[in-house]
């Protein structure tokens, strides 16, 4: 009997040591990005965003924030830009809603992706169509989680 009762006793000490959380999605965390490829109609463009330049996307349970500068501070091409606002991601697909950028003009708009992880790897794909603003483009990008 005893023994019994002192197998119960380390299974619920065990059982109380794991973590009530569940894990966190793994959208959540920094990101750096590493390229962008831009397609408009038949024109591609291919972005190296490591080279004078830096970006990163900072993802939350709610929100996301981007920030991107040159890494000349300013000597070469002044960069600048920084947007934010709330995201839903329903499987593979990930919304944003852009409440926040340094590009006005965006703020207010929907921009649906298509994303996959693999590892420390984040890729997303979607349509930036602003017809008021002559945009019209597939674009995917490349991220590498911040450790």
């Amino acid at each position: 009997m005893m023994k019994c009762s002192c197998v119960v006793l380390l299974l619920t000490a065990l059982y109380s040591c794991q973590s009530s959380s569940s894990a966190e999605p793994p959208i959540q965390g920094t990101w750096h990005l590493q390229s962008g490829t831009a397609i408009t109609k038949n024109d591609t463009v291919v972005t190296d965003y490591t080279k004078g330049q830096k970006m990163l996307k900072i993802i939350n349970e709610s929100h996301f924030a981007f920030l991107r500068h040159d890494l000349s501070k300013g000597k070469d091409t002044a960069i600048y830009d920084g947007g934010g606002g709330i995201y839903t991601l329903d499987g593979n697909k990930y919304t944003e809603l852009l409440e926040y950028c340094s590009a006005r003009d965006w703020e207010g708009r929907s921009f649906e992706f298509t994303i996959t992880i693999n590892k420390d790897t984040l890729v997303q794909t979607g349509v930036e169509k602003l017809a008021d603003l002559g945009i019209d483009r597939v674009i995917t990008e490349k991220y590498i989680r911040v450790k």
